[in-house]
């Protein structure tokens, strides 16, 4: 499981469609819908309907992986921050019972409005 206890997980940004869907997609349950995804430099972040999946690519070559699930069903409550006009990212903080709060941080161009309408869609 990714270590979410040492600040935040990654800054990230928006990927141009799904481009890990072939890693991810297979962990897809039925009905479950691809909604976005946020990469930085290896690791990345997808959001679906149902779930928010993290993905720390480990060791030198990159095949390793470790995918750790964070449904919406046990998120209790979120906030967004959005990017000003010096400091130009933005964060997600998501508080999940048994785990604690979660941190994702974002470039400026990641439209955190979006993010955090739709995280509300599916929570509340």
């Amino acid at each position: 499981m990714i270590d979410f206890k040492n600040g935040s997980y990654v800054k990230m940004k928006k990927t141009k469609g799904f481009t890990n869907e072939s890693m991810v997609a297979p962990l897809f349950v039925p009905g479950e819908q691809f909604i976005g995804e946020y990469q930085a430099m290896r690791d990345f972040v997808v959001f679906t309907n149902k779930r928010v999946i993290a993905v720390n690519v480990q060791g030198i070559t990159g095949k390793k992986k470790d995918f750790t699930s964070l449904p919406y069903s046990k998120v209790q409550l979120f906030s967004v921050e959005t990017s000003g006009t010096f400091d130009l990212d933005s964060e997600l903080q998501l508080c999940f019972s048994g785990i604690g709060i979660i941190k994702f941080e974002f470039t400026g161009a990641s439209d955190i409005i979006q993010i955090g309408r739709i995280l509300g869609e599916y929570v509340l």
